[in-house]
């Protein structure tokens, strides 16, 4: 009989010719558990998703109380179905009231291709402008909005139309104007490596969207539910965006996406035609039971009024001759290290050590430690020590076999 690492190897279909191969009985906190007794600290929540954890009590029971009620019923937006519009009515009581309409996808880039759509049939117009560096989904338009050349042009053509500026260049600016429909940023660039904007500069993007008749679109999908020190990112700012994105924390470890506008704005995808934008899943009331839940978890327990201190904590305890610097927007954090080996070979041996690590897309100086926002200053100083005895390992290593 095959094992299970050689089905996953036989039968399911691979992102990469090195998965990183862990295999998972259960978890529960900020922890991992492996078939054989393996404990790993989950230091990225599956990238930034489980911000109360991993089966929060209040999320599995959540979970339990829908699925004695219902599962599927219709596609979206045609049935009345409580956990959708109490989630709804949650995200936007928390949102400005320029954030009104909550439209639920099933992904972050499933949100974002109903952003794109959204921009265009509002505005009439086409062009969408990015950010260098940007990760918004592997989806088609989501990937013709990628800031990187190396994922895309093994896809092209993809849509038409878009325009990649410099983050904080404020003289790129300028490429806003009456043909731009809207321009997509995250209010902290995450898969760039933690990119905080310029002070000033998301203020003067939104004014430059403003004049020109743009939309203004801030991908959360990474930064929101608490991660940042602020229950969303654009918070930081002062500035509200026209759409705001939202995934991966949305459902509190189930799969839900979101876009988010105003009662002006999101009418658009519903006349000429009708049905301008459909989703059979979207909104399961399953995963919008578990999201709702979690987002009170957040709520209840003021997470994200603890994550500043919880990275000093980090900051404090993770001091290692193999760290250039850390920089951090709460609890999304990239340790740079002084050589891209380091980092490749931290990630990779990181199980060995108990921790469960990850790469960034767009910056192969730095990993990232996004860990659940309900570590705790014990689990914190654990980690530490553990992640202090994976760099020994890391340096010795590299050195020792002439990899830097």
């Amino acid at each position: 009989m095959l094992t299970n690492r050689q089905l996953f190897l036989l039968h399911l279909g691979q992102t990469s010719s090195s998965p990183l191969m862990v295999e998972v009985y259960r978890a529960e906190g900020i922890y991992l558990y492996g078939p054989s007794g393996e404990k790993y600290i989950d230091l990225i929540s599956g990238v930034s998703v489980s911000n109360t954890g991993h089966r929060h009590p209040k999320v599995v029971d959540a979970v339990k109380k829908q699925m004695d009620s219902y599962l599927h019923l219709m596609v979206y937006g045609e049935m009345i179905q409580s956990p959708q519009v109490r989630y709804a009515a949650k995200l936007t009581e928390l949102l400005p009231p320029e954030l009104g309409v909550c439209y639920f996808v099933n992904s972050g880039s499933e949100a974002i291709e109903g952003a794109i759509k959204l921009a265009r049939k509002y505005t009439g117009r086409s062009r969408i402008i990015y950010f260098r560096n940007a990760y918004h989904g592997s989806t088609l338009g989501a990937l013709s909005i990628q800031g990187s050349e190396k994922y895309k042009n093994a896809f092209r053509p993809l849509i038409p139309d878009t325009l990649c500026i410099d983050y904080n260049d404020l003289t790129a600016l300028s490429f806003i104007d009456s043909h731009t429909a809207c321009v997509i940023a995250e209010p902290v660039q995450a898969e760039a490596g933690v990119i905080c904007p310029d002070k000033g500069f998301l203020q003067k993007l939104k004014r430059k969207c403003s004049e020109n008749g743009a939309l203004l679109v801030f991908d959360e999908v990474q930064t929101g539910f608490g991660r940042t020190g602020y229950l969303f990112a654009y918070e930081n700012s002062g500035v509200i965006p026209d759409i705001l994105v939202l995934a991966k924390a949305l459902g509190g470890g189930m799969p839900l996406g979101a876009f988010i506008s105003s009662h002006e704005i999101m009418p658009a995808l519903c006349n000429n035609p009708q049905l301008g934008h459909i989703t059979t899943f979207g909104g399961h009331p399953v995963c919008c039971a578990a999201g709702l839940a979690s987002l009170e978890v957040i709520l209840e327990n003021n997470l994200p009024a603890t994550v500043n201190r919880k990275l000093s904590l980090f900051r404090k305890e993770l001091i290692h001759p193999a760290i250039v610097e850390i920089r951090g927007a709460g609890l999304l954090m990239a340790v740079r290290l002084k050589n891209p080996e380091y980092v490749r070979y931290a990630v990779n041996h990181a199980p060995e050590h108990g921790l469960i690590l990850d790469y960034f897309l767009f910056c192969d100086n730095s990993f990232r430690i996004a860990p659940p926002l309900i570590i705790n200053d014990n689990e914190i100083i654990t980690a530490c020590t553990q992640l202090k005895s994976l760099l020994d390992d890391t340096v010795k290593n590299c050195n020792r076999y002439g990899k830097i």
